[in-house]
């Protein structure tokens, strides 16, 4: 209702379910169809039943995207008082690792700002109790030439999340790249 949302677009449609059933999802859709509520309303629901943190991180390439997530899954996570905390480079290190101690439902972040906080400080953060881990603009984040993979930040991260039976995977694209496959 706060977003205006009455009827499932086709890839909430696809991806709800099978999120919700507990299954890695990959989703490709064009852009503005709706693919953060497509994975924002299944860990949301998963997050009522279960409440604690961290639950989610979803990591994306830009920080303006990650201000847009944030503001989806707020106004989405009203209901169930989600704390979301949003982690990027150019703002001061030393108050995002205070508010990830303070242990918010959904990490939103970009790779390079959650390596160095992961690296330097280490006690701030435990990702491995996550129910879910998302991938958003995918094709960009596993493109094996960006340097989100030439700087080894993907696979920092998943080796940080661990091989939790519990976390499942979700990746999310506007364009399906045989990388992202």
């Amino acid at each position: 209702k706060a977003l205006s949302i009455s009827t499932p677009t086709p890839i909430q449609s696809a991806c709800i379910t099978e999120i919700s059933k507990g299954k890695n999802v990959i989703g490709g859709a064009k852009t503005g169809s709706g693919k953060t509520a497509a994975f924002a309303l299944p860990i949301l629901k998963a997050l009522a039943e279960d409440i604690y943190g961290p639950f989610a991180l979803v990591l994306t390439p830009t920080r303006e995207l990650a201000l847009q997530l944030a503001e989806q899954f707020q106004a989405l996570g009203k209901a169930v008082r989600i704390s979301v905390t949003v982690v990027f480079g150019g703002v001061d290190m030393m108050k995002q690792a205070s508010e990830l101690t303070r242990r918010p439902h959904i990490i939103i972040a970009t790779p390079g700002r959650l390596v160095d906080l992961l690296q330097s400080s280490s006690d701030c953060l435990d990702l491995k109790r996550l129910r879910f881990c998302v991938l958003d603009e995918a094709d960009r984040l596993l493109d094996p030439s960006s340097t989100f993979q030439t700087l080894g930040e993907i696979p920092k991260i998943l080796e940080a999340v661990g091989a939790s039976k519990k976390c499942q995977t979700l990746l999310f694209s506007a364009t399906l790249t045989a990388s992202v496959m």
